[in-house]
């Protein structure tokens, strides 16, 4: 069966009429520009502190690691996009080349990606809200952290989750126009922190460079280390996967698609090195390890107060676009799940405004709960796992598609499929192991609750390639 629907899959992708075909008007620089869009956010801006805490001065290098690691998961996710162009991400490709079962346990992953990456980002805006609510309204410090940071809860965090979710069951939509201007307010908040805090550049900073090691090397339940720190920031490289949805409309696919995914990745890692070095130059790392808005604060540490208010109030005006984002990704995986039989189909409804509004509440709820007490960190990590196990679905799915139907037409082709793809395995796998033990823990408990879900519920509603579907859905 799984074979079967690997060649149908093929095949509507191939004969897609005209009139169904959009129209190929990207090249090479607009999907640069879209990845740069989508993935400089919450990761550069306010994770850079959490990995300092635990790589020092070589948090630099992390920052390459996961950025190669992901270039070579985004170049199969590309392949993928171009031979699947459907919704779902990885859960659909997975489902069409390796079957429901596995499928399911992609999806899931999705699910905590895409409801954590939202908690996650909107306790990254908090970081930088708090310190201009407190200042310009004397909001109480205990409304603005979670319990684990001595705080109550995270108000700011909850309120920004809920204006979205508003946004969204409202079926509000941004224009191309708009993310333009906002990808421009980060790059240029990011440059303009670099060029104020290059004059107080201290080479000393940087030693000792490697101060914990590569591996994780810490005592039991303090997993440091460059690599520990690469699987936390790999969280700063989320949102390459839209350029690999614009497959269809890149004017040369087997040109452009690997000039933007690499090309976006080579800016941002630039991007993230240069302001990784600009911060710890500027300030010893240990005094902005595990701030919620690190880079403000070392502007306001080397005097410069008025420039640290600028990049709070880019980030606070920038981030809410990234939870946008994602709560969309978020409500589509749902759909496509409900719409296969293995959520319960009622999520797969949406309201005449053409919102799934039932799913929005609903994460919405969750998302809030989480943002509201859960440290960034945490989430990140968590959120990291979900989506290293979905990199590793995409890109078993390309090499093994690369085996089962090698001669099938591709927009693009990955170069160097199988090394491409083995760095991406294998490196996804090493930041696995690089996460700490708590959140491998966090996330196979999860898991377990997911297969259970799937075996009770999810194997017994499935429409999967049964001839008696309901209306409206199509076997696989």
């Amino acid at each position: 069966m799984a074979h079967w629907r690997t060649r149908k899959a093929i095949v509507e992708v191939e004969d897609l009429a005209p009139e169904h075909r959009l129209k190929r008007s990207l090249g090479w620089p607009h999907l640069v520009a879209l990845g740069v869009g989508a993935i400089v956010g919450t990761g550069i801006l306010t994770l850079i502190g959490v990995g300092a805490a635990k790589a020092g001065p070589s948090v630099i290098l992390s920052f390459a690691i996961a950025g190669v690691i992901c270039a070579a998961a985004a170049l199969a996710y590309a392949e993928m996009a171009t031979m699947i162009p459907a919704s779902g991400s990885a859960y659909t490709y997975t489902y069409v080349v390796l079957g429901e079962l596995l499928a399911w346990i992609v999806g899931w992953s999705l699910i905590l990606e895409y409801s954590l990456v939202v908690s996650a980002v909107a306790v990254g805006w908090s970081g930088y809200a708090a310190p201009l609510l407190e200042a310009w309204a004397g909001f109480p410090e205990a409304l603005t952290q979670g319990p684990e940071l001595g705080g109550i809860v995270n108000l700011p965090a909850i309120a920004i989750i809920a204006v979205v979710a508003g946004l969204l069951i409202y079926g509000l939509r941004e224009s191309a126009n708009v993310n333009a201007a906002l990808v421009v307010v980060k790059v240029i908040a990011l440059i303009v922190f670099v060029a104020v805090s290059l004059p107080y550049f201290n080479s000393a900073n940087f030693e000792p460079f490697m101060p914990y090691g590569f591996p994780k090397s810490g005592p039991s339940g303090s997993e440091v280390g460059v690599m520990a720190a690469a699987a936390i920031i790999f969280f700063a490289f989320y949102g390459f996967d839209a350029i690999a949805t614009a497959a269809e409309e890149a004017k040369n696919p087997g040109r452009d698609l690997s000039i933007g995914i690499v090309g976006s990745m080579v800016v941002c890692v630039i991007i993230y090195m240069a302001v990784a070095a600009a911060a710890i130059g500027a300030l010893a790392y240990t005094r902005f390890a595990n701030s919620p808005e690190p880079l403000a604060l070392i502007l306001r540490e080397i005097g410069q107060p008025l420039a640290a208010q600028y990049l709070a109030l880019s980030a606070v005006i920038a981030l809410p676009t990234v939870i946008l984002a994602f709560f969309y990704g978020q409500s589509r995986i749902f759909f496509v799940m409900a719409r296969d039989g293995l959520l319960p189909r009622g999520l797969a409804r949406v309201s005449g405004r053409g919102s799934p509004v039932r799913i929005t509440i609903f994460t919405g709820i969750v998302v809030a709960i989480l943002a509201g007490l859960i440290p960034l960190a945490e989430l990140a990590a968590l959120a990291n796992a979900g989506t290293l196990t979905a990199f590793i679905a995409v890109a078993v799915c390309m090499l093994v598609m690369r085996r089962r139907a090698p001669d099938a037409e591709r927009k693009f082709r990955t170069p160097l499929a199988w090394p491409v793809g083995a760095v991406a395995i294998l490196g996804c796998l090493y930041l696995i192991y690089s996460l700490p033990q708590r959140t491998q823990i966090w996330f196979l408990g999860a898991h377990i609750v997911g297969l259970a879900i799937y075996l009770l519920y999810g194997a017994r509603q499935s429409v999967a390639g049964t001839e008696d579907a309901p209306a409206g859905v199509a076997p696989r």
